[in-house]
């Protein structure tokens, strides 16, 4: 064997075993591994440093809790005329367009992995999604309702990882997120999902419900990020009690007059903030206030304290 052939072998041997990157809905190879799985990282308790999940190249992203609409985008147009050319083989009459979308999606998931999904929060798009684990591209499918409704919602938790690249999602230059989980459910659903106090008629506690998830999102650059988005689309996705106590507030004349949050003064090894929800008496403008403590040391926030009145030091 000449040296030519030793190199040549070499070459096929290191390619032989190098490992293939999973795919993902991605129109590049190359952004296959931008992501990697999460590795919390460990910091002091005083130097301030970003806790979050390290990503390739030892850079710290951020997690995210985020709450929006999961939509679809073609990241070429290789992809869409390969969409089309797949309708144009199955049995569409009678059907919408999103109908087509979803079955075409459902049955052709090869299709399904090159498409791109974007979280858009108030009709902006803010995160380009990828799963953490491939069999949760069901969840993505599911998100593309067959029959959307402007009270549709979507809640994403993952990390917030680097700008995607052009090519990735036809020139759409956005955050890329891995997420964990995602939930898709309706204003409507998660209305009714909250159990109502037996003394508020049930007519006048889905609409304080409703009103206060509004506010919440609405809060300036809610995109899910930072500590405070992130405690505050946890609570108003899993904490009912908030809506109960609004509710009840509404009935004592009193109007929600600010939402907001400030790092706890318990924050040590694991960083904790504080949710306080203000209320202003309409008649003689009292005002009183009651805060919520909520974990976000973590991907996952979770409540440390329960909703109580909250005295100003």
């Amino acid at each position: 064997m000449d040296q030519n052939d030793e190199i040549k072998q070499s070459r096929e041997e290191l390619m032989s075993a190098a490992p293939t990157p999973a795919m993902l809905p991605s129109t590049s190879r190359r952004s296959a591994t931008t992501i990697s799985p999460q590795a919390d990282t460990e910091t002091c308790a005083t130097c301030g440093s970003p806790r979050g999940s390290t990503l390739d190249g030892g850079m710290t992203y951020p997690y995210v809790y985020a709450i929006g609409r999961v939509e679809h985008r073609f990241p070429s147009i290789g992809v869409e005329k390969e969409f089309a050319q797949a309708v144009g083989r199955a049995e569409t009459n009678g059907l919408t367009d999103r109908q087509v979308l979803s079955e075409a999606l459902k049955q052709h998931r090869y299709l399904a992995r090159r498409l791109c999904y974007v979280l858009t929060i108030g009709g902006l798009e803010t995160y380009i999604l990828q799963p953490r684990d491939p069999m949760d591209l069901d969840l993505l499918i599911e998100a593309i309702r067959p029959k959307p409704s402007p009270m549709d919602l979507d809640a994403i938790v993952g990390v917030r990882g680097p700008i995607a690249p052009p090519e990735m999602c036809n020139g759409l230059m956005v955050p890329m997120v891995a997420f964990d989980q995602l939930y898709s459910f309706d204003r409507d659903s998660l209305r009714k999902s909250l159990p109502r106090p037996e003394n508020i008629p049930e007519d006048r506690f889905l609409d304080t419900a409703e009103e206060l998830l509004d506010r919440i999102m609405q809060i300036t650059d809610n995109a899910g990020a930072t500590d405070g988005d992130r405690a505050l689309n946890y609570l108003a996705t899993r904490y009912e009690r908030i809506y109960s106590a609004t509710t009840e507030a509404f009935g004592r004349n009193q109007s929600l007059t600010g939402i907001e949050v400030r790092p706890s003064p318990l924050s040590g090894t694991r960083k904790m903030v504080d949710v306080i929800f203000s209320y202003t008496d309409r008649t003689s403008e009292v005002g009183e206030k009651f805060s919520v403590r909520v974990d976000v040391e973590e991907q996952f926030p979770f409540l440390v304290t329960k909703l109580s009145p909250y005295l100003e030091r």
